[in-house]
């Protein structure tokens, strides 16, 4: 008998495109929202839930249709291991930055006169660094959190010891390095997410993000050349469908 198994068509540019861009506009405002509307509520344990409840959510819900990176320097890791093409990556971050940016503008909104709500942050969830840490310092954390962040994306979306569970282990990760980084710089790990804030914000935020621009891409560049020692050869099939889904 002829086999009318059909299998889904791989989504299309625009439709990935649009996943990281709703994907980083959920994460600005929810997670980055969390500590703008309630920093001194929920303190930074509630905020570092927070960032890592939303990727996790988000690894599930848009995983199976870009990878769900919704991070440049989580893109660019992806890129460097062939997981995806370079018009894919531009698409992508273009996608992440409008949509760090709309999700900023929203929570600019809602800390105006028109939301009535007090910013906890004082500077609409930006990072920065000088009191708690020094531009240098700021540099190493950054592309060492970053450098964790990617480099576990990289290996659990790429193996199939525990399918279905890399989403989890994202999200894990990514709540850690905010627990370490909040009191320190407020943690960027991703440039889509100060970029947006920042814009919005302007003054010294604006001034100091390229810091968190060029060191998470940086650290993304180094665990996409230490990955590959790590990973293990897998079937194509046994690869994870959340997260970045990179090829061994």
């Amino acid at each position: 008998m002829p086999d009318h198994t059909t299998t889904a068509p791989t989504p299309d540019l625009a439709r990935k495109a649009v996943a990281e861009g709703v994907g980083t506009f959920i994460l600005v405002f929810f997670a980055v929202g969390s500590a703008v509307f309630g920093i001194d509520t929920i303190g930074a344990v509630g905020v570092a839930l927070a960032f890592g409840l939303v990727l996790l959510a988000l690894a599930y819900a848009i995983g199976p249709v870009s990878g769900c990176h919704v991070n440049p320097a989580v893109t660019l890791g992806v890129l460097m291991r062939r997981g995806i093409t370079t018009q894919e990556a531009v698409a992508y971050w273009v996608a992440q930055v409008v949509g760090a940016l709309v999700g900023a503008a929203l929570l600019k909104l809602m800390v105006s006169g028109f939301g009535g709500v007090a910013d906890a942050t004082g500077a609409l969830g930006t990072n920065n660094w000088g009191k708690t840490i020094s531009a240098g310092g700021t540099f190493v954390l950054e592309v060492v959190m970053t450098f964790l962040l990617v480099f576990v994306v990289l290996l659990v979306t790429n193996r199939a010891a525990a399918p279905g569970f890399a989403g989890l282990a994202i999200g894990l990760v990514l709540t850690v390095i905010h627990l370490v980084g909040i009191p320190l710089d407020g943690t960027s790990v991703n440039p889509a997410r100060s970029l947006g804030p920042a814009l919005l914000n302007g003054g010294e935020s604006l001034t100091h993000v390229w810091m968190f621009v060029v060191a998470p891409l940086v650290g993304g560049a180094v665990a996409a050349l230490a990955a590959p020692f790590f990973e293990t050869r897998t079937a194509g099939s046994d690869t994870d469908p959340t997260g970045a889904d990179v090829p061994a």
